[in-house]
């Protein structure tokens, strides 16, 4: 269950896993921009969208807690890369947490409400909230940070699989 020096815990995988999971359900949405929506992703996929967000915010709560209590229990980067390597995961962390956190007050701050898997948690309001609004609508450029920053997350972690052919990809595996 606990991170060791040499490879992540059962729990920090299962977050790290399902996290990416739910982030890459997420990124589903972006077909929504093809033809409205109407086909099966859109219809299928993306109508989860505020739901996941909702999960994903959980998660990562949980997960920056996990972090923190495990910090000196975690593989670390070698001293060439560690500024790098804290500075990747920091952005990909912060990218996590924002999303949902701007997804929730562009749906508040729209009037839309919140209702996660059904549950009403924020009613619907005729009101807009201005600048919540404003904030929440940096949302999807976040969206397309991240989808960036993932990309470069998985690169980097097939560079050390396949060219360095170190362990730093096993430890997550």
């Amino acid at each position: 269950m606990q991170d060791t020096k040499t490879r992540y815990g059962f729990l920090s995988r299962l977050l790290h896993w399902g996290m990416a999971f739910l982030i890459t359900w997420q990124f589903m949405k972006f077909f929504d921009r093809i033809n409205e929506g109407e086909h099966w992703i859109g219809e299928n996929l993306a109508s989860w969208h505020v739901s996941i967000g909702s999960l994903i915010l959980l998660f990562i709560l949980f997960r920056l807690f996990w972090a923190i209590k495990q910090k000196n229990k975690r593989p670390q980067p070698d001293a060439a890369s560690r500024i790098a390597v804290k500075a990747g995961h920091g952005l990909l962390y912060l990218g996590m947490l924002v999303l949902p956190i701007t997804g929730v007050m562009i749906m508040i701050g729209k009037g839309y409400g919140l209702d996660p898997f059904g549950i009403e948690l924020v009613a619907g309001s005729e009101n807009e909230i201005a600048w919540m609004a404003a904030i929440g609508s940096i949302h999807s450029l976040i969206a397309w940070a991240l989808l960036i920053l993932v990309a470069g997350h998985i690169a980097m972690a097939l560079y050390h699989r396949f060219v360095k052919k170190d362990d730093v990809m096993q430890r997550m595996l």
